[in-house]
């Protein structure tokens, strides 16, 4: 049907009267305020360096499901695990720069693997433009109950007290896990071994029943166990207490002075995406990580959620890349 426009409309008018009809349409379409049009007009990939169910894939489907529902258009998890992260960097960097490919990067693919695998396929401070930064999951001193320590101060004296006689749990060389033992040791002055292991999950097992005695590790995997008792938790890795466990002190503020170590999680997207598409990426992800459901999901991992600007992301990811890189470094610690 064709609309005849009276002829005393002024042009003021009919522009107010197009701004408005776009913006109906973009309520029509579930569209947020300040998106690019048209986007997303189809799925977008958020791809998981590790496999299901672990940290980064819960987060990862937490942010999606409420993308989906943001955008009115699926958000979907794709894990493309393997060689520490670097499979899922290349699949992100190598995308095309259009919105519809975003990578959950963490501390792994973006400063560990640098520094660890040669002739990477991607390069982590070039290769991607930052949206938000998600969260951080701060690792956890936590030590077999046989063990008599109590505190960090008690657990630095035992560990001076028997060189090398104390196993921690690692899953691999350059694992977020071995250089927060790495950096402690290094930090406090003890001498404690590593055992690797393949995923966090058996050397917990073995943490569990006495084989080790020691573990660095984010939180969310730990905290059951030191609940009921199985295990002791002497500190954390963040600069301030976390509020999920604030009895437990930070390591810096225990005899440690400066020691900081732990997990994070952030969207990044190829470089050169649109920088409309990027801002709205990040206002709903902001929207999304400030929800209340999300927010107490979260904090019962006791990870700190954090939602910061692209510009804050970056520069996260250049002082990490810097941070690890001076830790890997020190231990001389190698690919495997």
């Amino acid at each position: 049907m064709l609309v005849k426009l009276s002829p005393s409309l002024s042009r003021p008018r009919l522009s107010l009267l197009a701004a408005g009809m776009l913006a109906c349409g973009a309520h029509a379409q579930n569209i947020p305020q300040g998106a690019t049009p048209g986007y997303p007009a189809k799925p977008v990939r958020i791809i998981v360096a590790f496999s299901a169910g672990g940290g980064n894939d819960v987060i990862a489907r937490l942010v999606a499901q409420k993308l989906t529902a943001a955008y009115n258009r699926p958000f979907v998890v794709e894990n493309r695990p393997g060689a520490g992260g670097a499979i899922a960097g290349e699949a992100t960097a190598k995308a095309p720069a259009d919105g519809y490919t975003l990578l959950l990067a963490s501390v792994a693919t973006q400063a560990i693997n640098p520094h660890l695998i040669r002739n990477l396929p991607y390069d982590p401070l070039k290769d991607f433009d930052a949206v938000c930064l998600i969260a951080s999951a701060p690792a956890l001193l936590v030590i077999h109950p046989s063990l008599p320590a109590r505190t960090v101060p008690e657990f630095i004296a035992l560990a001076r007290a028997r060189p090398g006689q104390l196993d921690y749990a690692s899953s691999g060389n350059g694992s977020a896990a071995q250089l927060a033992a790495e950096l402690f040791k290094s930090m406090a002055g003890v001498n404690i071994q590593a055992v690797p292991y393949k995923g966090i999950a058996p050397g917990l097992n073995d943490l569990i029943a006495g084989q080790v005695q020691v573990i660095f590790n984010a939180a969310g995997a730990l905290l059951p166990h030191v609940r009921t008792g199985r295990l002791r938790a002497l500190g954390v890795g963040s600069t301030q207490r976390v509020p999920a466990i604030p009895d437990v002190p930070t390591i810096s503020e225990s005899g440690v002075p400066g020691y900081q170590s732990g997990s994070w999680y952030g969207f990044v997207a190829p470089t050169g995406t649109p920088r409309s598409i990027i801002a709205s990426l990040h206002r709903e992800t902001v929207a999304a990580v400030k929800s209340a459901d999300i927010s107490a999901k979260l904090a019962a991992e006791a990870s700190v959620p954090i939602a910061s600007t692209p510009e804050a992301f970056a520069t996260h990811i250049r002082e990490e890349h810097a941070r690890v890189g001076k830790v890997i470094r020190d231990a001389r610690i190698t690919a495997n």
